[in-house]
Order: C-alpha cells, then structure tokens, then sequence
C-alpha cells in the first residue's frame, strides 16, 4: 500500500517533515510493507523555507539585514539544491514578532530588510524566488524593500522619501537608474492567501495597520499614502494594480511585488502544492494523510490540509487527518474532505506537555499505529 503523508507543522511541537517521519514510523510498526512518501507540507506563512528545503533538498541560511525598527536582525531563508531558487518569510526581515509592543505604528517599521534578502540571493546566483508575507509589521507598500533593491522614490524636491509607511504621501517620481543588476531577469512567486485591495475601507491599512499598533489617525495618514503611491505608479506603468486582490496584502506589499517586480501573486498552499510535486504522488497512491497542529474552523476554510484533501479526492483518494487539537467546528473538515480525523492528545495533560516535541512524537507514533491496527483489522 502506498501511502502519502502531507501534514503541516504543528507549530512550537513538530516541523512538517518531523510530523511525517513520525506518522511514517507509526504505520511501518504496524505494516513493515508499506510504502510511506513523505512531502513537506506549509502554506506560504511560517515554516514554509523549512518545509521545501527539507522536501525539496537545499539548506537554511542564515544574513544580516535592516529589521522593522531599522535595527540589525538575522534572518533565515532558503537554497533549493538547483541553487537557482530562493524561499523567503518577509516576516523574518520584517514580521510583527520582532517589533516591542510598545514600538509597533506602521508609519515607522519598513520592509528594507526584505529587499536586502533578495538582494544577497540575487548575488548568490537565485532568479527564482517563492516569497511567503504572512506576519508583517509593515505598511509601506514594499517601499523599503524596493528601495534596498536600488528603487528611488522621490519626493516635489527631488529628495528621497523616508523608506516607510510615512513616506509613501510624499512620492511624486520614480527613479529606476540604480536597480540592481539581474532583478530583471528574476521571477517571483508570492504566497498570499489574503484578497484585500491596496487602500479604501478593506485595504492594507484600514484592516491590518491596527494590530500593528496604528490609531486611528495613523490609519487614515497609511491610507492616503497608500493612495498617492497607488496613482503614482498607475502614471508610470499605465496599469492599476491598487485593486488586484491581494494588492494589500502584508501592508501592500503585495502591490509591491506585482508593480515592480513582476510578481505572481498566489494561493501559498497551491504554491506548495506544485512545487513539492504532490499531485504525481497521489496518481498511484491508496491512502493520503494530512493535518496540522489544529483542526477547527479556520482549517475548513482552505487551510493547507484542506488543499491537500481537494487534491485527493481528484483521484478518489481516502483522506485521514491527525493533530494536536480539534475544535467543535472541525467537522467541517469531513466536508472539505478529509474523511475521518484523529487527535493525538490520548491523555489529560497539560498544554505545554502536549506540546513538548518528544511528548508529540510519541503522541503521533502511537494515535497511528492504533488507525493502522484498524485499518489492518478491516483489510483482513
């Protein structure tokens, strides 16, 4: 029986590939002839350069860059073994986590650091990038991180603009003279699983600039620079890209991508999903297994196990689901198509000793090999 494990991480417990190694051993103590593939499963958000370079062969790197507050971070990131292809978390550069509560206002914080990533890749020899912009604490647009890639924005004086979210009001002109070399000839795939327009009551700053610590008047001031940047470039590129879904996407960095850098925005987990190959592994499989730290609501709405499932069930593949928690409303995953899930919590026990990695992969091996001895039983 070949069987395919696709499970995402159950984050601060098990990496996606820790997760599928122990489900794997977990069936192989229970059915020594099974054939067991493992793909690295994530959705374009944390643990995504872990998931491919563990899948897809390659190594996790580490650079120096410009974080949020313009301080020194280190920030990790991906080289598939092609080494022509790059995976980037903008968070690592420039996510929420790395800015003091009482420092977070999205007027300040800037993705430079981003564009310094990209940068050094670019030097490294990568023009392929798959780039995941969950977490961001910024609201600039891509303004740093173009800026850093040798973009100059310029404001009525011919000054360059402050490299954040408070300088996208004073935009007038765009200087492309010192892009750097090779950018032209990179492609970028980015993982966005969030529609939002670049500005207006659902974009970047009306919905997201708040729980980066903006006020309301702040709010309004990212707003109209969000739109004076969005009519700028409408005038440069003869296109308007303000209102593609997705535009506002990590403080408009999304729009970013797609004015400048020719970027594709994406589903991250059908991202994923093509790059890992998943889909030539379940034309001869019998049985395909996912899941994540979490199944509830959220999950059902096209989280990564649910993109799993789909895919599945285009061959009529059975679909088992494993993890850490299950919410009331997780049975609406049997609806997305995941036909029967398990818990792997067997015990009262506290949240952090569920969560400790040997405890989750005990809990994991041992939840398998009883679905197995079930499944062997109903065989038989």
């Amino acid at each position: 029986m070949k069987i395919v494990v696709a499970i995402d991480s159950l984050k601060g417990s098990l990496t996606s590939i820790e997760a599928g190694n122990a489900i794997k051993q977990g069936i192989l103590n229970i059915d020594p002839t099974s054939q067991v593939v493992i793909k690295p499963l994530a959705d374009g958000g944390e643990g995504t350069a872990e998931a491919l370079v563990s899948g897809m062969g390659g190594s996790m790197q580490e650079a120096e860059v410009t974080g949020p507050l313009r301080e020194k971070v280190v920030a990790r990131y991906g080289v598939l073994k092609d080494h022509q292809t790059a995976i980037i978390e903008m968070a690592e550069a420039a996510g929420l986590p790395l800015v003091p509560m009482a420092q977070r206002n999205p007027l300040y914080t800037t993705t430079y650091g981003v564009g310094e990533l990209i940068k050094r890749c670019i030097q490294e020899g990568c023009r392929k990038f798959i780039v995941g912009i969950g977490g961001s604490a910024t609201n600039d647009a891509g303004l740093g991180m173009l800026m850093a890639l040798g973009y100059r924005f310029l404001d009525a004086q011919g000054k360059e603009v402050a490299e954040s979210g408070q300088g996208l009001i004073d935009i007038c002109s765009v200087d492309t003279s010192k892009v750097i070399e090779g950018l032209s000839q990179c492609e970028f795939k980015i993982a966005c699983d969030v529609n939002n327009p670049l500005y207006g009551p659902n974009g970047a700053a009306a919905i997201y600039a708040p729980q980066k610590g903006a006020t309301p008047e702040i709010v309004e001031q990212l707003d109209q620079g969000l739109q004076n940047f969005a009519q700028v470039v409408k005038v440069l590129k003869q296109e308007d890209f303000a209102q593609v879904p997705g535009a506002g996407a990590a403080g408009g960095l999304g729009f970013g991508f797609m004015a400048f850098l020719n970027g594709k925005l994406e589903s991250g987990i059908q991202i994923i999903l093509k790059e890992t190959g998943l889909e030539e592994d379940f034309k001869d499989a019998h049985l395909v297994i996912t899941g994540e730290g979490r199944l509830d609501n959220q999950t059902a709405m096209g989280k990564a196990p649910i993109g799993v499932a789909k895919l599945a069930k285009k061959y009529n593949l059975p679909v088992l689901g494993f993890a850490g928690a299950l919410a009331n409303e997780a049975k609406k995953c049997n609806e997305e198509g995941i036909d029967a899930y398990f818990s792997i919590v067997n015990a009262a026990m506290s949240l952090e000793d569920a969560m400790n990695p040997i405890h989750a992969k005990e809990n994991m091996i041992k939840t398998v090999e009883q679905v197995f001895k079930l499944i062997k039983v109903y065989n038989h």
